[in-house]
């Protein structure tokens, strides 16, 4: 996708898929967005899978834009998804942080565990799953945790 507004919706897995279940994931999500639509108009749709536990739908709304029957198909099939692999896609309490190269996640009290013991600090990359366009996704979807949402709902404690 070129066009900087196109919406996105970040669906972010409670575990890493493996090789082969991405091999499954890239097969179904290319499947969906080829057949996409809204009110029988062609979305122009694509997908992205990011760190093998984010999927990413885009639509590009200058063709055809997304409608609440369009979008109720996304989510069926994300709940399908979760059923075929064992999956959690709609925890929003489950954060997902960088640590190093590796991209972590855990519950909501894990999350702050990882902060009062410093293994997350002002630096730190979170992941902002809020993003709606293109452009946000890869300008503020990986953000540093003062720069994120998370620094407002989650207060860094100086490790003693």
């Amino acid at each position: 996708m070129t066009n900087d507004a196109a919406r996105v919706w970040i669906y972010q897995s409670d575990r890493v898929f493996n090789t082969e279940e991405i091999v499954s994931l890239n097969q179904i999500l290319k499947d969906f967005t080829i057949t996409w639509t809204a009110h029988n108009q062609q979305l122009k749709a694509d997908f992205e899978i990011k760190y093998n536990r984010f999927i990413i739908l885009i639509v590009d709304e200058q063709q055809a834009g997304a409608s609440g029957c369009s979008i109720d198909k996304s989510v069926h099939l994300m709940q399908e998804i979760e059923k075929q692999f064992n999956v959690n896609l709609f925890d929003r309490f489950h954060i997902a942080w960088k640590e190093n190269d590796d991209v972590k996640s855990g519950s909501r009290d894990e999350f702050e565990h990882q902060i009062k013991i410093g293994n997350i600090n002002q630096e730190t990359i979170v992941f902002n799953n809020l993003v709606s366009n293109y452009d946000q996704l890869y300008t503020t979807w990986e953000i540093p945790f003062k720069n994120s949402w998370h620094s407002k709902v989650f207060k860094l404690e100086s490790v003693i």
